[in-house]
């Protein structure tokens, strides 16, 4: 039997600085991902409160304003290597 090694690339400077430059909208968006089970696990408990349905519309204006802020911000020149 034949097995294969999997070797899997480091990610470069690059790549980490993009995800550091998108860490806002994904901490956004798993906010919003949050807000959303809170709402499933509230509906085994007599259903979600105003309070939860407040807190994913919140959540989901935040990713809305973090999406925008990320699209007007000038690109970032990418090096050549």
């Amino acid at each position: 039997m034949r097995t294969h090694m999997l070797r899997l690339a480091e990610p470069t400077a690059g790549d980490l600085s993009a995800i550091e430059a998108e860490w806002p909208l994904i901490d956004a968006e798993l906010t919003v991902l949050d807000a959303e089970i809170t709402l499933i696990n509230a509906a085994d408990h007599g259903g979600p409160s105003p309070l939860d349905w407040r807190r994913l519309r919140r959540a989901e204006a935040r990713v809305t304003r973090v999406a925008a802020e990320l699209a007007t911000r000038p690109a970032a020149r990418k090096a050549v290597a």
